[in-house]
Order: C-alpha cells, then sequence, then structure tokens
C-alpha cells in the first residue's frame, strides 16, 4: 500500500510517502519553495515524493478534518460577537473558495502530478501527532501526550497506544491551550508566533520566574491533573486580533515588545515564568496519563513537544521510564501521522517493533549525485576540490581544529525543524568567541540564541550529565561537573552571555545546560566519523551543530542554497558530498557580490 500524507494551509505544509508502513520519504515545502514555515499546498513536496514511489498511490491522506475544523471557527466567531466580525470577514472567504473543497483541491494537485483519482481520505489533527508518535516509536505499547496550538478542537491529548491501536483517553479543547499560551508571551515578547517560540525558549535561562504566580493566579485555572482554563479575557485570538490585548499588557505592567526593539530583563523574566509554568504543567498531564495507563513508555508529538526543556525535565522528574519525542513534533510531522493513522485502520496491517524506530534518523528527505552537486558548483561559479571521504573528513577536521565554521551537507536532507549533521554548520565547542561569531556573523541573529553540541553517543557521559540517546536534538542536559568552569554568574542577563562556563562554552547555556545530540555510527556514519577524526585531534569528541541557513530562511536543501549561504556569511568551508570549498580559495568578486545579500527578519 503506498500513501502520500499531506499537511498543507496552516504552517510548516509536509508531504510524506508511506509503502507498507515503512516511510519513503518525508519533506516540508519550505525547503523547496525557500519560504520559511510554508503553508501552501506542499505541490514541490509532494512531487519529490513521489519521484520516489515504486508504483501509483492508494489513497492521500490529509491531517485534519476540515469541516470540524470549519464548524469550531463559527462557534468561536458567534461566541465572541461582534468582536469577530474582521476574523469571520478574513477568514471566511479563504475557507469558501479554497479550504472547504479540500478533495477537489488535492485531487486536481496530484492530477497535475500525474496521480489521477486517487482517493482522499482524512484523520484528526491530534489522531495524526498521537500516530506520528507512536506508530514511528520504538515502544510495542505506550502512553501518549499530544500537546499544540489547536487543531479543530483538541488542543491537548492523552491516549495510549498498543500494536495497531489508539485509544484516546481525555482532551483539553480550544481556547484552553498550552500552545496558544506559550504563542501569548511569544508575542508579547517581540518573537513570531509559530516561529520565535524556541527564542523564548533561549531567553528562559537569563531570567528568573517572578511573573509565575501573576500567571498562575490571573491568566489560568490550572488543576492537580493538568488540565486547566484560561482567562479568556486577557487573550485576543478568540476575536482574530493579536495574542494578547491590554489586559494582558496591564497585569505585566508594560506594552508587547516591538520585534526590532531592545531585550531587557524584564522580558528574561517573562519567559522563565511561562517557561516553568509550561513544565508544571507538562509534569501534572504525564503524571495523570500515567496513573491512567500505567505505562512505562511515553510518546510525545505537537508543537509544544518541540520544547526540550520540559522533555528534559519530564524526563528526570516524570513517572515515565522512557520517554520518545517525534523529531517532526509539529504541523510538518502531521503529514506522516496521518499516513500512519490510516495505514494501521486497514485490515492486515502488521506493526512489528525491533527497539528502533521508524525515523531513519529523520534522514528522510532529497539527497543530490555527486554529478548535481558538481553542477551547482559549477554553475555557481565557485572552486572545489573533490576529496575521498576520509581525505575530506581529515581537511574538515583540521579546519574545525583552527577554528574555522564549516558548512557541512551529506546524504539525505533531514525532515523536521533540526539539522542533524546533513544540513548543518559545524564549529569547534571549545571556542569561547564561537557562539557570538556563528550568531551575528554567520546566523544574523540575536546573540543570546544557544547552539546544540552534537557529541558521540558512546562518550556522551563523559561530558553530559546525561544517560541514554537524544539523536533528535529534543532534549537539554547539563554538561558534566567536571567540565565545567566557575562564574560570576551575575549582573543584567546581556553582561553574562560572554562568560565563559565550561571546557565547550560555545554550547554551554547560562544555566550550564546544551540541548544536546547524541551521534552513533549506525545512523548518522558521516557525522560520527567526523567527530571521531575531531576527538583524534583535539582529545574533544564534541562539535557545535546548527541549522544551515540564515535569518528568515528555511534550511538548505540543494546544492545551489548551499552555496549561495556559504557565500552570503563568514563561513569558511564547504563540504557537500565529496567536494570541499575553501572561502579564500574563491574569486574575490563573487564573495563580494553575495555578501550584499540582505536577510529577512525571523
Amino acid at each position: 500500500m503506498r500513501l502520500l500524507g499531506i499537511s498543507a494551509f496552516y504552517h510548516d505544509s509536509a508531504a510524506v510517502l508511506l509503502e507498507d508502513g515503512r516511510i519513503v520519504a518525508a519533506a516540508q515545502e519550505e525547503r523547496f519553495s525557500r519560504v520559511k514555515h510554508d503553508a501552501s499546498f506542499p505541490r514541490h513536496a509532494a512531487a519529490w515524493c513521489l519521484s520516489q514511489a515504486s508504483g501509483p498511490l492508494d489513497a492521500v491522506v490529509y491531517y485534519e478534518k476540515p469541516l470540524l475544523k470549519f464548524e469550531r471557527i463559527l462557534h468561536t466567531i458567534a461566541a465572541v460577537a461582534p468582536r469577530g466580525f474582521g476574523a469571520f470577514a478574513a477568514a471566511v472567504p479563504d475557507w469558501v473558495h479554497h479550504k472547504l473543497w479540500l478533495p477537489a483541491a488535492i485531487d486536481e494537485e496530484l492530477s497535475r502530478l500525474g496521480q489521477r483519482g486517487v482517493p482522499v481520505r482524512f484523520s484528526g489533527h491530534h489522531e495524526a501527532h498521537a500516530a506520528s508518535a507512536f506508530f514511528a516509536s520504538p515502544f510495542e505499547h505506550a502512553a501518549i501526550l499530544t500537546l499544540d496550538g489547536v487543531g479543530e478542537w483538541t488542543t491537548t491529548a492523552l491516549a495510549r497506544g498498543h500494536g495497531r491501536e489508539l485509544e484516546f483517553l481525555r482532551e483539553l479543547h480550544f481556547p484552553h491551550s498550552l500552545g496558544l499560551l506559550y504563542s501569548a508571551f511569544t508575542h508579547y515578547c517581540g518573537f513570531r508566533v509559530n516561529s520565535g517560540e524556541y527564542k523564548l525558549m533561549g531567553l528562559a535561562p537569563y531570567g528568573a520566574p517572578r511573573f509565575a504566580w501573576l500567571i498562575r493566579e490571573h491568566l489560568l485555572d490550572l488543576r492537580d491533573d493538568g488540565s486547566f482554563a484560561l482567562n479568556l479575557d486577557c487573550f485576543g485570538f478568540l476575536a482574530g486580533q493579536t495574542m494578547t490585548n491590554p489586559h494582558f499588557e496591564r497585569l505585566f505592567g508594560a506594552p508587547a515588545r516591538k520585534p526590532d526593539a531592545a531585550l531587557t530583563q524584564f522580558h528574561c523574566d517573562l519567559a522563565r515564568s511561562i517557561q516553568d509554568v509550561t513544565e508544571d504543567i507538562v509534569l501534572r498531564l504525564a503524571r495523570t496519563l500515567h496513573t491512567l495507563t500505567g505505562e512505562d513508555n511515553l510518546c510525545l508529538a505537537g508543537g509544544v513537544a518541540l520544547n526540550c526543556v520540559a522533555n528534559a525535565r519530564l524526563l528526570r522528574e516524570g513517572p515515565f521510564r522512557n520517554i520518545w519525542v517525534q523529531p517532526a513534533a509539529g504541523d510538518a510531522g502531521g503529514a506522516l501521522g496521518a499516513a500512519l493513522a490510516y495505514h494501521f485502520a486497514q485490515d492486515g496491517a502488521v506493526r512489528t517493533t525491533d527497539g528502533r524506530d521508524l525515523m531513519q534518523g529523520a534522514f528522510l528527505g532529497p539527497s543530490y549525485s555527486d554529478e548535481e552537486i558538481e553542477a551547482a558548483i559549477r554553475e555557481s561559479g565557485l572552486v572545489a576540490e573533490r576529496l575521498e571521504p576520509a581525505a575530506l573528513l581529515d581537511r574538515v577536521a583540521s579546519r574545525l581544529t583552527s577554528g574555522a565554521v564549516v558548512g557541512f551537507c551529506q546524504g539525505r536532507a533531514e525532515f523536521g525543524p533540526r539539522a542533524l549533521g546533513a544540513r548543518s554548520i559545524l564549529a569547534d565547542a571549545r571556542s569561547p568567541e564561537m557562539q557570538r561569531r556563528l550568531n551575528l556573523k554567520i546566523k544574523f541573529r540575536e546573540s543570546f540564541r544557544p547552539f546544540a553540541p552534537i557529541v558521540l553517543a558512546e562518550r556522551t557521559r563523559d561530558w553530559f550529565e546525561f544517560d541514554g540517546a537524544s539523536p533528535y536534538m529534543l532534549f537539554t542536559a547539563p554538561v558534566a561537573v567536571s567540565r565545567c568552569l566557575p562564574v560570576k554568574n551575575s549582573g543584567e542577563w546581556s553582561a553574562r552571555l560572554a562568560e565563559a562556563r565550561s571546557a565547550i562554552p560555545a554550547v554551554t547555556h547560562v544555566d550550564f545546560s546544551a540541548r544536546l545530540q547524541t551521534v552513533d555510527a549506525e545512523t548518522n556514519p558521516a557525522l560520527h566519523a567526523l567527530l571521531s577524526t575531531f576527538e583524534r585531534r583535539t582529545g574533544c569528541p564534541v562539535l557545535v551543530n546548527t541549522s544551515f541557513n540564515v535569518r528568515g530562511e528555511p534550511p538548505v536543501c540543494h546544492p545551489r542554497e548551499a552555496t549561495a549561504g556559504f557565500l552570503a556569511t563568514d563561513m569558511d568551508v564547504l563540504a557537500f558530498g565529496p567536494f570541499y570549498l575553501e572561502k579564500e580559495a574563491q574569486p574575490p568578486a563573487l564573495r563580494r557580490a553575495q555578501r550584499s545579500r540582505e536577510f529577512a527578519p525571523d
């Protein structure tokens, strides 16, 4: 059975191809269109997925139920009338002309791709999240927790998975949403909703939770079981305005921050406060779910599951022995979950587990032949050497040791928001200057933003207080005490940015934590070999890993995007497939022209 899963029209559109339950291909539309968080129909991603298929499709599965979602929108508009008229006027034409006719729209799009008359099926939004978490996990049975902004009506679901069955136990419904609560603070602190939540999480360790009591007392009614109700008088999203309103601003004593305004200690404290409240809610929900199911295993999905700080606290303090988080936890992963849910609902579908997940390291996107890479380099006018694998890794490790910043692109691109070594920028984590250099000269973004470490899986315990594996960069962990340095840890948040806190300061956050990716030889052989080579040279099995993109753009996918990013930044080296490029070896005129690029805000 060949199935195409689709998510589209809200954010992070994606397409996924399943064949007999195996993930053959998965990609977000943004990687092809170059529009960050692209919400349009994923025609390019679908076309690429179909190019990997062994035959015609049996069905297309969409990740939501449009009529149920439209019912929720109409109900909400009526409930807040007349304030919701602006939202009604903006939303209804798009629904009437497009979203209510999704089967026909999908059929038309697929016809253009040579797939005619394919049945179109629909999954519930949180059903898709739950399926993406459980059916892709390594567990035969597990508890499932999904948390996001909102699907049709559901914002949080507690479920159980066993074999090929999903059982939903409890739900929270719109407008009471942990995802929307966190996004309200994202907006209030001047970051973009559905894009800047990870900035808020990164800002939190610089603050104190001095507003947490205000949030608990005035913004939500939180119960022991983790369920809650928002105080809707303080939010603007019901009427289709902004996420917050004047009541929210009066509660915290300041207007919402403009995106280009300075960040202050006030914003750090807000970020820490909502992060603490979020973690508290997640822990309460997990304990309730454990009581309901008695399971030792937990699967997580939904946008809130990308909060790696909350995940780590749940791993440390929660009742579950094992936790697996879907690496494409947001809407992109809904395309995968929709297809998996449909597949395992069919008679005769068999699910077997062997202790490994189905995600193949999340390396499910496009790869390019040596000839395609060489053609892109030639068309860009760049100069490259072609090296054997061992020679390439040795050269890259040597340059990393000398302080170079390296664009590293090998094999299939990642599916999901994290760069995991296939489309990455790498650097020496031992450099005290590297975090600032990467933020300001490579990524063109705020200097407080932390970077993630990659570490050889077999050396994890030597460098981090962490047991187990974290291949998808979805848990934080403290840097090992033996690697930490004494710091003053006082004064304004901005004054603490430059303090070295450990032997790997470029990846050690202000609270001595790091967003960890463990690298094993089986799943990620090229990156594992590079880390091993670097360790032989330096004694350190850790590197900085960040996504290969600049501000306002999605991660690169095609070689032409990698060469453009290489030229447009202070990156020193690009290694794409077997080709090695040094910045200083490139034509000076070409370097000057490319450096004039401007980058959109993110």
